[in-house]
């Protein structure tokens, strides 16, 4: 076990603990949303975390189905179909969850080349004519204010593409042609209303500063809108592959925080210096076949970056909310590495969980540190995120205990009395569908019963406890399992119990005359004194059964 930290939680907020993580969480391709095993994870996620928005690919590409050419009287015309659209939006706005809106990828139909990427086949090449292209996204936005009204869709922020500084993301990955195809999308998202919000460049982790830096130059001399900045951020090296599979080194979890801070140190002193900066894509890997995703161990690993990372950015988007998601091919098994929180069937993976605490968590910061986040509701509940740090070097085990004693704040100055704690905990055996997938032999497609018995291994481990609270404040000890992720509440007790209550009574023995040892009743009243037991026919009227 590591040493135990002492630490002294202040009874007065340091500031709002920033809820950047809800922000936004991704999704694959949009017409997944189609499905419904998308519909279901997404209904789950909504009920149990509550996201604001969703980001996903391929709005454009010919799945949607939204750019549609035809011929007619040998004229080429261009039509804009929305069925897909509507549907999925529909879905999303019905699961409480608003669009922030991808523009890409190429349709077919305006594409410039044939290189594609994914299994899906997502076109990343620049438009044959940009003026079609502006065409495509204004009809686009016109659809949606139509539809949705001009009010709702200000609130979905405008992504021009992604990662086009990767030559698998936009052909050759060439900065002047996207500079073009952003100016040109902003100012046409700008034509359909002034108010809408447009932003990118959505960079990879690889693309360097210098990728910022032209982009803020660019739209400065150009006087090009910019709404916002984003960029996404990985810790993982290069693939190892295996059959079906990845496995790759981890970078710390500060590097994701580094990586998170990155824009506005690049534009400090530009016009997008104060810009705001979202972070549309974070994982550990990049890679939607890696089996750390699914691990108690990628809980322990994010969680100082759930903490932390709202003083960074504006948002942070999780990559990618549901293993329904198909970039490397149709998942052969259940467990496979996917990015999601949720496998197929809506089993919960350890991460969920770290989500879920999260969502828990009270709006008042009381204090952070390297394995704790403590927080307060108005209505005084204090709330505790704590998590044994790992290592991602893989070199040492780790020690099997981590512990932490929290001198917390509870009910009002100087008070006394007792606080009820409720504790849910993930770790290597709780809250843990992959272990038990494992041990069963790793069912590439479960069965019904092993299906139950996998959501079941997914359940959290819960416990309560009474502490005692000496001058206003609680005493709370945590030993935390290797890899655990663990969530405290604490409220004061309000106790309600009556004054005739007697927890040694449960038997119908009356500790105040000694009692019947064989019958538990009052001798001298020959009827038990709480249930008023018939004594000619010696049952309990109220359970109708002989007393033991």
């Amino acid at each position: 076990m590591t040493g135990t930290s002492r630490v002294h939680v202040p009874a007065e907020a340091a500031g709002a603990f920033p809820d950047a993580w809800r922000h936004c969480v991704g999704t694959g391709r949009l017409d997944l949303a189609l499905r419904r095993d998308h519909q279901d994870s997404l209904a789950l996620l909504q009920r149990e975390i509550g996201f604001r928005h969703i980001r996903g690919h391929g709005l454009f590409s010919d799945g949607m189905a939204v750019h549609r050419p035809y011929t007619d009287g040998g004229t080429r015309y261009v039509h804009h179909s929305f069925t897909h659209v509507d549907q999925v939006v529909d879905a999303h706005l019905a699961a409480g969850v608003r669009p922030f809106l991808e523009l890409g990828f190429m349709p077919g139909g305006l594409a410039s080349g044939e290189q594609t990427v994914f299994w899906w086949r997502g076109n990343v090449t620049p438009p044959r004519d940009l003026a079609e292209w502006t065409a495509l996204v204004q009809a686009t936005l016109a659809h949606l204010v139509d539809r949705y009204g001009l009010d709702e869709v200000r609130t979905w922020p405008v992504e021009v593409w992604n990662e086009p500084d990767l030559p698998d993301f936009w052909q050759h990955a060439d900065q002047d042609a996207y500079h073009r195809l952003y100016e040109a999308t902003a100012h046409a998202v700008k034509e359909v209303d002034a108010e809408l919000r447009v932003g990118g460049p959505a960079v990879s982790p690889g693309a360097g500063s210098d990728w910022l830096a032209r982009f803020a130059e660019f739209t400065e001399a150009r006087d090009v809108p910019v709404d916002f900045v984003s960029r996404h951020a990985y810790s993982s090296g290069p693939a190892q592959h295996v059959p079906f599979g990845v496995h790759q080194t981890l970078a710390p979890a500060a590097t994701l925080l580094d990586q998170f801070a990155e824009p506005r140190h690049t534009l400090k002193g530009t016009r997008l210096a104060d810009a705001p900066v979202h972070i549309t894509e974070f994982n550990s890997s990049y890679r939607p076949d890696n089996p750390v995703h699914d691990t108690a161990f990628h809980a322990a690993y994010l969680a100082p970056v759930l903490a932390g990372g709202g003083d960074l950015v504006d948002s942070f988007s999780y990559w990618t909310f549901s293993d329904v998601f198909e970039e490397a091919g149709v998942p052969t098994a259940l467990f496979h590495g996917g990015f999601g929180l949720l496998t197929h069937r809506q089993i919960r993976k350890p991460t969920f969980h770290l989500y879920a605490f999260l969502a828990r968590m009270g709006p008042d910061l009381l204090t952070r540190g390297d394995d704790h986040l403590v927080t307060r509701h108005p209505d005084g509940r204090v709330t505790v995120l704590a998590w044994a740090p790992v290592d991602p070097t893989g070199a040492t085990p780790g020690p099997r205990e981590h512990a932490l004693r929290l001198s917390v704040p509870v009910g009002r100055a100087g008070g006394r009395g007792a606080a009820f704690v409720r504790r849910l905990s993930v770790d290597e055996e709780n809250g843990n569908a992959y272990t038990a997938w494992r041990r069963m032999g790793s069912p590439r497609s479960p069965r019904p019963q092993q299906l139950d018995v996998l959501h079941e291994a997914a359940e959290p481990a819960r416990t309560h406890r009474s502490l005692p609270i000496e001058d206003g404040r609680v005493d709370l000890p945590l030993t935390l399992a290797r890899h655990e992720v663990t969530f405290a509440e604490l409220s004061p007790v309000d106790d309600e119990t009556p004054p005739w209550w007697d927890e040694r009574r449960l038997l119908g023995r009356d500790p105040r005359r000694g009692g019947d040892p064989q019958f538990g009743r009052d001798p001298q009243l020959g009827r038990d004194p709480q249930f008023g037991r018939d004594p000619q026919l010696g049952r309990d009227p109220q359970f109708g059964r002989e007393p033991e």
